[in-house]
């Protein structure tokens, strides 16, 4: 039987939770701006909102960043162009769609030019309704985000048996 005593200064946990809790608190987010959600996006980065309380930080390339935040409205020439950022992203990666033109389109939803939804183009795995969403909202979807990493995570493979 194993038992487990309380050791001060010491943590003890599995290594997957450890990996979980880091990519969690560390989520480097791609800055681009498409429509008026990402006022409100940038706003949540200023000091007010002070996303980097959460380990949050914005970076400008896909190839640094863990988490794309798609801010407004995406059209049907603009879809390519974040398929090939998502595909830029490394693994693991996570989308969040931001504000109503995001998720559905928005006020242009069914019009020609518009993809109704990004959903449609890439992988989304937290949503964030508003029009635009206001930064509570935004961080909310987050640690939402952030949840769904700490229950999901990563998987380590087993190792080897010879």
């Amino acid at each position: 039987m194993i038992t487990h005593e309380a050791v001060p200064g010491v943590v003890t946990t599995s290594l997957r939770r450890l990996l979980n809790w880091s990519r969690k608190s560390s989520l480097w987010y791609m800055l681009f701006g498409i429509a008026c959600c990402a006022i409100e996006m940038m706003a949540t980065g200023a000091s007010r909102y002070d996303f980097d309380r959460f380990g949050m930080i914005f970076r400008a390339s896909p190839r640094q960043s863990d988490l794309m935040i798609v801010p407004g409205t995406v059209n049907e020439k603009m879809a390519d162009r974040v398929k090939v950022l998502y595909d830029q992203m490394a693994e693991p990666r996570w989308v969040l769609a931001m504000g109503g033109c995001a998720i559905n389109g928005g006020p242009y939803h069914g019009e020609y030019n518009i993809v109704d939804g990004v959903d449609k183009v890439i992988p989304v795995d937290v949503y964030v309704p508003g029009c635009p969403p206001r930064p509570e909202a935004l961080m909310h979807g987050v640690l939402l985000l952030q949840d769904k990493i700490m229950r999901e995570g990563i998987e380590i493979p087993a190792p080897a048996r010879r």
